[in-house]
């Protein structure tokens, strides 16, 4: 497969590592390929060099190469030859090899590319949006969105920079927040690992990361072709999830979201209702988005010096002036107000609903519901015709018997959905 096969990666002139056809092609050292090579041997017992290619994601050449470097050092015991494979395990004196080094770091996955390496090709996969009113529509089609907000998130989403989306609960800032990856229409390039001085930080999660079902022939096999992150966590935000990880038992650190989701999006959603107090996690956001750049620290206290090519969102019903002081929201240059839906949208929301679940609705009994909502609910919210429209739904099957949209349905519908204030 060739790059014009796949979705156009982002800035593919500046940045497309093809595959190393030596040692010296690699940007990590040959001490670490050892490491890596002895390591997966003895945790495989016995293997071939068609096993690590598919294992360590590097090509035939390197590894033929490492192998006989490392049969000449007796570390390894050949079994047999299929083919031009060949069937090897390792010897007293490489198992010895391979326990020490494991003790260290047991890492035995894809060989990572150095930081220097990642450093680069953040910086040149960074996102450059291209919209307008009318394209930011069609992006954004299964939601009901005014003109005037469209043109709020046209401008914050050319500038790449944090966006700050506040107002009541239920009128659709978390929906929006997460629809916005549609407007980048490339791909990204994200290694499985990256290594600095010997310690190996795992950063492709094929949880977080969709990478293209066809790998290209000519990438590098330790990076991934990618769409672009979007990484979204909630009240479950905890301060260790933004520091390296490491596990005490394996050597391995695991990469914080930030990294996971750079050069992409990352949702703080219900921003202020962490464990993590709204200030904390402020003033660990207040360097990076000044000067793109994060600084993360090994155990021992080294730092790493990382790119923050991330936008930021932040979704949240609160009151921003609580949350945050004047210092700070003045870094978030884009703050917009998701206001509660007006009847226009309201039915525009209903009809979408119905459709969509098969439901017949005359207009009076659409009236009929938005004022059920104004009075129970006090204003309208997006988020009303879907609730109320399932609840009728489940308490028809409940009933066994055909769903029916009438005015009396919906009474019932909200007399489960909407709470009571005691007098």
């Amino acid at each position: 497969m060739t790059i014009p096969d796949v979705l156009a990666p982002a800035q593919t002139a500046a940045f497309w590592p093809v595959p190393p056809e030596d040692l010296a092609d690699l940007d990590i050292s040959s001490g670490l390929l050892q490491d890596l090579f002895i390591r997966t041997v003895r945790e495989e017992g016995q293997s071939s060099l068609g096993s690590l290619k598919d294992r360590l994601k590097l090509t035939y050449m390197v590894l033929e190469r490492a192998f006989r470097h490392l049969r000449q050092q007796a570390y390894l015991d050949v079994k047999g030859i299929q083919g031009s494979d060949y069937y090897f395990g390792l010897t007293a004196t490489g198992k010895a090899l391979a326990a020490e080094r494991s003790a260290l770091c047991a890492y035995a996955g894809p060989a990572p590319v150095s930081l220097a390496a990642y450093n680069r090709a953040v910086r040149a996969q960074t996102a450059h949006v291209r919209i307008c009113r009318d394209t930011l529509r069609q992006a954004l089609g299964d939601l009901v969105l005014t003109d005037a907000l469209l043109d709020q998130l046209g401008p914050a989403l050319i500038s790449q920079r944090a966006l700050f989306l506040y107002g009541p609960t239920g009128n659709g800032k978390t929906s929006l927040a997460e629809r916005l990856l549609r407007v980048y229409e490339d791909t990204v390039m994200i290694p499985y690992a990256v290594e600095l001085n010997g310690y190996i930080i795992t950063l492709f999660d094929p949880v977080l990361h969709q990478p293209l079902p066809e790998q290209p022939d000519s990438l590098d096999p330790r990076w991934v072709l990618c769409h672009r992150p979007s990484v979204s966590v909630g009240g479950e935000l905890v301060a260790e999830m933004l520091e390296l990880r490491s596990d005490a038992s394996t050597g391995i650190y695991a990469a914080p979201l930030q990294m996971k989701a750079n050069n992409g999006i990352l949702v703080i959603d219900d921003f202020g209702r962490q464990v993590i107090s709204p200030r904390d996690l402020l003033n660990r956001w207040i360097v990076p988005l000044d000067r793109r750049v994060d600084y993360l620290t090994l155990h021992q206290g080294q730092k790493l010096c990382i790119p923050f090519e991330v936008m930021v969102v932040f979704a949240t019903n609160l009151d921003p002036s609580e949350l945050a002081d004047e210092a700070f929201l003045r870094r978030i240059h884009n703050k917009i107000y998701i206001e509660p839906v007006n009847g226009e949208c309201f039915r525009e929301i209903l009809s979408r609903v119905l459709d969509k679940r098969g439901l017949p609705c005359d207009d009076q009994t659409a009236v009929y519901l938005a004022d059920l909502c104004r009075r129970r609910g006090d204003t309208l919210k997006a988020c009303y015709p879907a609730d109320l429209i399932d609840i009728l739904l489940w308490r028809s099957e409940y009933e066994g018997r055909a769903p029916q949209v009438t005015s009396a349905e919906l009474d019932r519908a909200a007399e489960l959905y909407f709470t009571r204030i005691r007098e």
